[in-house]
């Protein structure tokens, strides 16, 4: 495929032709797409679907299954007498919410600096990549961490925390692509009609390049969920009551042995969206070299 007559070096569904059809193609992006829809659905539903208010405590340490004269609770209630399923369900909605949040911001950040980098090159090029450097030499973990104990726990002081530490990652990817993009033809012709180099950037070089960074949000995507869960894990997550997958793993460890559904399920939950994550970019990439 090819973008203003040249070629990507990756290729993806163009644009309008990533449906169900192309996606055909792959049933690891069909499945992966099943699931993200899935719990996206979940989300946006979630005052219909879940049967009981998720911080409200009824019966303590259910197993799952059980059925009381309060109704069914059907993945089991926590230490608090809280509906494990319905925690799942409104859980799905901040998970959907600051993990997709963090990413674009990343990748707004990461794409602009790193097409200045590749495109410019020099002194410019030098110094983000240094102060890249430096950030990527931590692992990320520590980075979030870092950064939340010290700011404090937040939606906000999440996605800063996501923010930082995914950034020169995306940023390094994309200066990588436009100093490859930046010999074409295509865009020595933009630059002999006199446009802009920020025309150039985000008009000529950006779409021809956008295959590697499809595939790379959508694993991105999955790493920042995971991310937010060990955040969660650790009790640096996003503040209770109101409930995410690693928080309630987090309030449940001590009872893990004896009861564990109470961690099963939220577990379980990261993991199917992380996979969906993944089994898309994995079909993703799959199209784009048939």
């Amino acid at each position: 495929m090819t973008v203003n007559g040249a070629p990507t070096g990756y290729d993806v569904p163009a644009a309008g032709g990533l449906g169900l059809r192309h996606l055909a193609r792959s049933p690891a992006a069909l499945i992966g797409l099943a699931i993200i829809v899935f719990w996206v659905i979940v989300a946006i539903a979630a005052p219909w679907l879940a049967p009981h208010p998720p911080n409200t405590p009824l019966q303590a340490l259910l197993p799952p299954g059980s059925e009381t004269a309060r109704g069914a609770f059907w993945l089991g209630t926590d230490q608090l007498g809280r509906d494990i399923l319905s925690r799942v369900i409104w859980g799905s909605r901040r998970v959907l919410l600051y993990a997709p949040l963090a990413t674009a911001f990343a990748y707004a950040i990461g794409i602009t600096i790193g097409l200045m980098a590749g495109y410019w090159r020099g002194w410019i090029d030098q110094a983000l990549s240094r102060v890249s450097d430096v950030v990527l030499a931590f692992p990320v973990l520590v980075l979030y961490i870092l950064i939340i104990t010290t700011i404090g726990a937040s939606g906000l002081n999440i996605v800063i925390a996501v923010v930082f530490a995914s950034t020169p990652g995306v940023m390094r990817i994309v200066r990588g692509l436009t100093l490859d993009a930046r010999g074409r033809n295509y865009v020595a012709a933009a630059q002999m009609r006199g446009e802009h180099p920020l025309a150039i950037m985000f008009v000529e070089i950006l779409p021809n390049v956008r295959g590697p960074l499809i595939v790379d949000a959508c694993l991105r995507m999955g790493y920042v969920t995971i991310g937010i869960g060990v955040l969660g894990f650790l009790g640096l997550g996003l503040p209770p009551p109101d409930p995410d997958w690693g928080g309630m793993v987090h309030e449940a460890r001590a009872l893990a042995f004896v009861f564990p559904h109470i961690v099963l399920f939220p577990c379980a939950a990261i993991s199917s969206l992380v996979l969906g994550f993944n089994l898309l970019a994995d079909g993703l990439r799959e199209l784009g070299r048939q």
